[in-house]
């Protein structure tokens, strides 16, 4: 692959990108294409880019305060969006998605509670209730004519035998899947039977292709005595280093309960992250359906791209994100599979073994890049 050629859609050429500070681009030599960290390769929404330069400019780089912009923003994307009317007055700001999950449920919970989790899920999940020292109890989403379901009789079984949370990725990560009304009013439903606490990341949820219906857990009635939602701008507008997240609920009991944690929780966020926060949820809608429709191209190709290169690995094309769940076990490469590509295909994928120790035949793409980019990755994946 040529180190300078220009690249479609309006993106950097990969020369430009190889000078980027982000983890993407530092963490392997620079032979390395990487694949796998979830973060875009387009460039920023430039209303959002302006608004930062001006800050810069005007040395306005103070402690984050007051901010009634980032929770009325919020609301204002929720109501065009899914039809949704959130609290606002119930809406306070954290560091990122990961600090706020940790800090919701380190005020809820004690040592050793019991945490459901359903893999395949989101890798640092496992790290957030790891710092906790909270007991993880995996109920792993079932594989059905090609979706993957939430295992409600599973989910029940562990909230009867004493686990006192669940925490969701909603829409999904690794999969993309959206789970649908039913599914998460039954989640709801339990949670309040057995008062357990419903813990959301929804950082994913502007992102769902045109013909998808995402729920917002917290616009079910039932979800909101016991839920709790923790989400960000930071991956639909690919700000992730600007350091701002909100933590939503929408029942006053349960917002004065997360009164246990620290009020540094909000000191921690970013002033530029909050603002750029605000500017996105507010003004952004022209650039997230421009990058929409980039996404929906790209996660057809890799089905196109994978059938002629590929043809017995196996995915499903995602309902929401940019992430691509493939299983390779067509290779024999067993749960090593990320590491020999790296070392002898020069491609960088995250591991299926990462969202569970069961997925060893299974690698997470991330497609949000150009399509010479995505051919090319899955052309060394296929070699």
């Amino acid at each position: 692959m040529a180190k300078h050629f220009k690249i479609s859609l309006g993106m950097r050429d990969l020369a430009e990108l190889q000078k980027l500070h982000s983890s993407k681009w530092l963490r392997y030599p620079g032979d390395v294409l990487p694949m796998h960290v979830a973060e875009m390769d387009f460039e920023v929404d430039p209303g959002v880019r302006a608004m930062l330069t001006e800050m810069v400019a005007n040395s306005d780089l103070g402690y984050l305060g007051p901010i009634p912009e980032a929770a009325e923003a919020f609301v204002g994307f929720a109501q065009r969006h899914w039809g949704w009317t959130p609290d606002a007055a119930q809406v306070r700001m954290t560091t990122d998605v990961g600090v706020g999950v940790v800090e919701v449920i380190r005020a809820l919970s004690k040592t050793g509670d019991k945490v459901i989790v359903t893999s395949p899920v989101y890798h640092s999940f496992y790290m957030w209730l790891d710092e906790l020292k909270l007991t993880i109890v995996d109920v792993p989403l079932l594989p059905e004519d090609n979706e993957w379901i939430l295992d409600l009789a599973g989910i029940e079984a562990q909230f009867a035998a004493g686990a006192r949370f669940i925490l969701l990725s909603s829409p999904h990560n690794p999969v993309g899947r959206i789970h649908t009304l039913a599914e998460l009013t039954a989640i709801a439903e339990l949670s309040n039977k057995y008062n357990a606490y419903v813990v959301v990341d929804e950082i994913w949820a502007p992102l769902v292709f045109g013909e998808q219906k995402f729920v917002p857990y917290l616009s079910i009635p039932a979800a909101q005595r016991r839920g709790i939602v923790v989400t960000s701008s930071s991956k639909a507008f690919s700000l992730a280093g600007l350091k701002a997240a909100i933590i939503v609920t929408q029942n006053q009991e349960m917002f004065e309960e997360l009164n246990a944690m620290p009020e540094a929780n909000h000191w921690r966020a970013s002033l530029l992250g909050g603002f750029a926060m605000a500017k996105c949820f507010n003004d952004g809608d022209k650039w997230l359906a421009e990058t929409m429709a980039k996404l929906d191209h790209n996660r057809k190709l890799v089905k196109e791209l994978l059938a002629k290169y590929l043809p017995a690995a196996k995915y499903v094309i995602p309902e929401s994100t940019y992430l691509a769940w493939i299983d390779v076990s067509c290779l024999g490469l067993g749960d090593s599979a990320s590491d020999l590509l790296i070392e002898n295909n020069k491609v960088a994928f995250n591991p299926g073994t990462e969202f569970g120790d069961q997925f060893g035949a299974y690698i997470r793409l991330n497609f949000a890049t150009s399509p010479e980019i995505i051919e090319e990755g899955i052309k060394r994946l296929a070699s």
